[in-house]
Parts: structure tokens; C-alpha cells; sequence
């Protein structure tokens, strides 16, 4: 059994690994994560590489090396413990072991690692993360619609994602909030997002960070009755994001969508039997 589990979690694994593979951002990110070690172990790329070993060995790594590359994976193990899908994981590998490379190169050759450091901007300008194209019900605001659909019916409970697309956080959270909309939606309570990367005024209306450093993206915000009754993160004081986990479990605890959910079904059941009743009476 301790055998078959694995392998089944392998197989089930596939289909989404093939997806994966076949999106240019996944294989080049790959290719950039590895390349030091590409460099440095595959012959005849690492001849006539500098190396500070003993034996002058340029297809080994030295100690110090070794040394960035552990470090590297106690980084990668810290950060890895806060991530909720397998593309943060995958994410938070990325873009620390890019880091890693340029640090390696760099202390290889300057040249090197410039070269590297010019590979990693041209691909981070030219190949962006894939968007989330999975099923949803989720209904996509401007920065002229947002408003006007929140004030349109006041029974309607909202519960509303600001995004940015070049927000890693947002794209990890994407198919999360795509399930919830799936399992919640109904006439009463809706799901909706706005891109506050596109829409700043919305940004600033809303008082959503959209620094690069910032620590708001994604923001969830609950409208009850057109009104902003709660959100995730919190801002303290002094106008930071408190942390919090972005995972299904904490939506739907903390924004109590059982209840929320309960509670719409029941209140948009007289609406819709309402025409039915009166047609009934006019009979």
C-alpha cells in the first residue's frame, strides 16, 4: 500500500503536468531554474569552467557552491510552507532558484551572469504566468460596472477578488476562487472580480495596494446590502496588510460562506416564486 499510493498519486498527477509542459512558461522557467547545473555538470559545458576544488575538477561543484545551493533549499522549504497549490510550490521554486543562478554565475564570471540576469528580464518581460481558463461563476467588473452592479439589488450579497494579473498570489488563487463561485453562486450571494492592475481609480476607490511590494493583492471584500461589511487581509493602523492564507478553508470560514449561502438561497426563494404566486392568483 505504501507503494500503490504514490504511484496513483503519480498517474492522477499526469494530465495536469502535461498541461503544464505544453505552456511555454512552465519548460523555460524549468530550463532558467537549472541552468547553473546544466552549466556546471554536463560535459562539454563545464570545460575550461573556474572551480576552487582541490582536485581542479570544473564539472563539480566547490564548497561554496554547495553551500548556496542548501541554502537555497532551506529558503525554498520556509516559503513552501505557507503555499496552498502546486503552482506556488512550483512558483516559490522558480523564482528563488533564479535568484540562486544569478548569485552562482555572477561569482563564476561576470560576464556569465550578466548574460543570465539578461535571460531572466527578457523572459520575464516576454512569457507571462498562464491565466486560469478553468470553469467559473464569477462575473468581471470594470472600473464604470463595479459600482453600478453592487447598488443595482441590495439583497444580492458580493463577495468580490481585486487582482492583478502579474500577481503570482492572484493567479495561485484563481482556480480557488473559481471552485468557491462553482459551490456557492446562487441568486443571492454572487462572485465577482476586478482587475485593479488595469483599474487603478478602482484601486484607489477601494483603497487596494497595487505597489509591486504590496502586500494587498489579492484583496476579497464582502458587500452586503452595496456596502463593504468585512475583508481579507485586514489593514492595521498604520496601513499594512495583516497576513493571511489565501486557501479555500480560510474563505470560507472566515466569510462563513455556509451561512452566507444558506441564508441567499432562502431569501431569493420568495423572488422567484413570487411571479409564479401571483400569476396563480390572477388565475
Amino acid at each position: 500500500m505504501a507503494v500503490v499510493a504514490p504511484l496513483l498519486a503519480l498517474l492522477y498527477s499526469v494530465p495536469g503536468l502535461c498541461r503544464w509542459l505544453a505552456r511555454p512558461y512552465y519548460p523555460l522557467s524549468a530550463l532558467l531554474a537549472t541552468a547553473f547545473l546544466l552549466v556546471r555538470k554536463v560535459p562539454p559545458l563545464c570545460q575550461g569552467l573556474p572551480s576552487q576544488r582541490e582536485d581542479g575538477n570544473p564539472c563539480d561543484f566547490d564548497w561554496r557552491e554547495v553551500e548556496i545551493l542548501m541554502f537555497l533549499s532551506a529558503i525554498v522549504m520556509m516559503k513552501n510552507r505557507r503555499s496552498i497549490t502546486v503552482e506556488q510550490h512550483i512558483g516559490n521554486i522558480f523564482m528563488f532558484s533564479k535568484v540562486a543562478n544569478a548569485i552562482l554565475f555572477f561569482r563564476l564570471d561576470i560576464r556569465m551572469g550578466l548574460l543570465y540576469l539578461t535571460l531572466c528580464i527578457v523572459f520575464l518581460m516576454t512569457c507571462k504566468p498562464p491565466l486560469y481558463m478553468g470553469p467559473e461563476y464569477i462575473k468581471y467588473f470594470s472600473d464604470k460596472t463595479i459600482d453600478e452592479e453592487l447598488d443595482r439589488d441590495k439583497r444580492v450579497t458580493w463577495i468580490v477578488e481585486f487582482f492583478a494579473n502579474w500577481s503570482s498570489e492572484c493567479q495561485s488563487f484563481a482556480p480557488i476562487f473559481a471552485d468557491l463561485s462553482l459551490k456557492y453562486n446562487c441568486p443571492g450571494l454572487h462572485f465577482g472580480k476586478v482587475d485593479v492592475g488595469r483599474y487603478t481609480d478602482v484601486s484607489t476607490r477601494y483603497k487596494v495596494s497595487t505597489s509591486p511590494l504590496t502586500k494587498q493583492l489579492p484583496t476579497l471584500i464582502l458587500f452586503q446590502g452595496g456596502t463593504e461589511t468585512m475583508r481579507r487581509p485586514q489593514i492595521d493602523k498604520k496601513g499594512r496588510a495583516v497576513s493571511w492564507t489565501f486557501s479555500e478553508e480560510n474563505v470560507i470560514r472566515e466569510f462563513n460562506l455556509n451561512e452566507l449561502y444558506q441564508k441567499a438561497k432562502k431569501q431569493a426563494k420568495p423572488r422567484e416564486e413570487g411571479p409564479e404566486e401571483e400569476a396563480k392568483k390572477d388565475k
